[in-house]
């Protein structure tokens, strides 16, 4: 949901996914004279709550001095910038936010304008796709708040239910709506050894469902730990292993429904089936309940489980799911891979490059030369990526030094922001507490997503998720599947939502990383003089302003 308001020569522009609020202010240059910041208040009218929301910065003229980890009412230290998230909202909630422009001195603030703007969050399950991301960033301050930075499995379940944030129960629920002996479930999966996961197919079984399995055995990884979690769930002779063409990954992770023989709906996304993907690195999981999908889900499936070999696969894929010469229609469409060429990664490409104001993309495995090149020439002003690292897993040497110099160039050109999975090593900056990494993750321990958002505040938004890397091996090597989605504001609110959570989040901490070590803290106040010119102009910040507030 969306919705925006003007009073008092103040603007607020509310988008609202399921977890998360963005919120965007405008005003005239010549009002913001005097403007020390803007105090948000909410309303909470499902629980019957209201606050002003905190923030981590304070004026040195009334500084309370309190430990690092407090935070503060933006009421007395409001916030400096002309976007701000709201990170602490709740799925399926009625908000009114009200946005406060504050001038006057840090000892007495006084109200200049305001603007009450009430939106709904979207419920995960809503219309007929559901969408639910996990929280993705154990090394936060939150969790160091909560939990002490222990890990997960030391904490037990109460670190694990925020870790999943929904995503683990929306896999158990779907997997228990295969009730009886009309219900089928098919599995396609690569990391597929979380023991609760494979129990809870189990049960599906013990029930009368019918479950089948494909799942990934070309390499020793995850092959053997995929195996072993096989056979101590009793699955094996449900299971078919996925052997041919061992140069590559069965990298899929979906499960087909069916009802009475036919398919219903499909859950898919780019969580694999295992502790690191559910409750470690940031992932989504996508439920579409939409016949045609999953009928196009299972075809796919059927042929996987004969276990073709890809110079058979790739072929056959390509002539059955062919890839538009534009835009795909309004609706949701389907991508499978491997295919004969690279045309899927060039149509990503090019609806990237359509982009007229945004594009949002994650990128697990460094960035491919097509997506290099969207980021140096497209029209859009606003292009954002969040990456695991600045380039695929390479080793040292010239041809990583080459690479992460082609990045280096792209993140100087105005219209680009990017952002590197890090954390805050270190309790040096402001009073922001050290932060460590939860351990269920060794190759990707930062951003897993696999998503696309082509104008996504636009009136024809465009999503493209599911289980692909925008890579060459994803296109024409890999089992993958990508989910298509034109038109629809609502999925896209949802993801934009989640993609700023996570780039806010790791860009002040890649920021954080590149900082000299030792001395002591600086705390870094709120400013006192002019320091809204920053957000007027032609300038980064400016642009974005606009952009978020509508």
């Amino acid at each position: 949901m969306r919705e925006k308001r003007t009073r008092q020569g103040l603007t607020v522009q509310a988008i609202a996914g399921t977890h998360v609020v963005l919120l965007g202010f405008d005003m005239d240059e010549a009002d913001c004279d005097g403007l020390l910041g803007f105090a948000i208040h909410r309303t909470d009218h499902t629980e019957g709550e209201a606050y002003w929301l905190e923030g981590l910065k304070t004026f040195a003229e009334t500084d309370p001095g309190l430990p690092p980890g407090a935070k503060f009412s933006t009421r007395q230290h409001p916030i400096q910038g002309f976007t701000w998230s709201d990170f602490s909202a709740k799925p399926g909630h009625d908000y009114t936010y009200r946005v406060v422009a504050l001038k006057g001195s840090p000892q007495v603030l006084e109200e200049a304008a305001a603007v009450p703007v009430r939106v709904r969050t979207e419920s995960p399950a809503g219309g007929r796709q559901d969408i639910y991301f996990n929280r993705g960033a154990a090394a936060s301050q939150e969790y160091a708040r909560r939990f002490g930075n222990r890990p997960p499995d030391q904490v037990g379940p109460a670190a694990f239910t925020w870790l999943s944030r929904g995503l683990w129960e929306a896999m158990q629920d779907f997997i228990a709506g295969a009730r009886g002996t009309r219900d089928e479930l098919r599995v396609c999966a690569y990391e597929f050894h979380y023991a609760p996961a494979l129990e809870a197919l189990r049960a599906a079984r013990q029930r009368g469902a019918t479950v089948r399995i494909v799942y990934d055995r070309r390499k020793d990884s995850p092959g053997e730990a995929n195996d072993a979690a096989v056979a101590k769930a009793g699955l094996a002779s449900v299971s078919v292993k996925r052997t041919s063409n061992t140069s590559a990954i069965s990298h899929n992770k979906f499960i087909v429904r069916l009802r009475d023989g036919d398919a219903r709906a499909v859950l898919t996304g780019s969580t694999n089936f295992s502790e690191g993907g559910i409750f470690g690195h940031s992932n989504v999981v996508h439920v579409v309940e939409e016949p045609r999908i999953a009928r196009a889900y299972l075809r796919y499936w059927n042929q996987l489980a004969q276990d073709p070999k890809s110079a058979e696969l790739r072929p056959a894929l390509s002539a059955a799911y062919q890839i538009p010469a534009g835009k795909p229609a309004k609706g949701t469409a389907t991508v499978f891979s491997p295919r004969a060429s690279l045309d899927a990664l060039e149509w990503y490409a090019a609806l990237a490059a359509g982009a007229k104001k945004g594009l949002f993309a994650t990128f697990a495995f460094g960035m491919h030369p097509l997506f290099q090149d969207v980021y140096r020439t497209s029209a859009a002003s606003m292009r954002f990526a969040l990456l695991e690292q600045a380039t695929r897993p390479m080793g040292p040497g010239p041809e990583r030094q080459a690479e992460e110099a082609k990045i280096a160039s792209l993140r100087r050109l105005r219209e680009n922001r990017f952002a590197i999975g890090s954390y805050l090593r270190l309790n040096r900056f402001d009073r922001w507490l050290g932060e460590r990494l939860s351990g269920l993750n060794r190759n990707v321990r930062y951003v897993h997503t696999k998503y696309m958002l082509v104008d996504p505040l636009g009136p024809d938004p465009i999503v493209v998720a599911g289980s692909a890397n925008f890579s060459a091996a994803s296109s024409n090597q890999n089992d993958e599947n990508m989910l298509v989605i034109r038109g629809n504001r609502r999925v896209a609110q949802i993801y934009l939502g989640e993609f700023m959570r996570l780039y806010n989040h790791y860009a002040f901490r890649e920021w954080a990383a590149r900082q000299p070590a030792g001395g002591s803290p600086t705390f870094k106040h709120l400013r006192t003089d002019r320091w809204w010119k920053q957000y007027f102009g032609d300038t980064e910040r400016s642009q974005q302003r606009q952009y978020f507030a509508g």
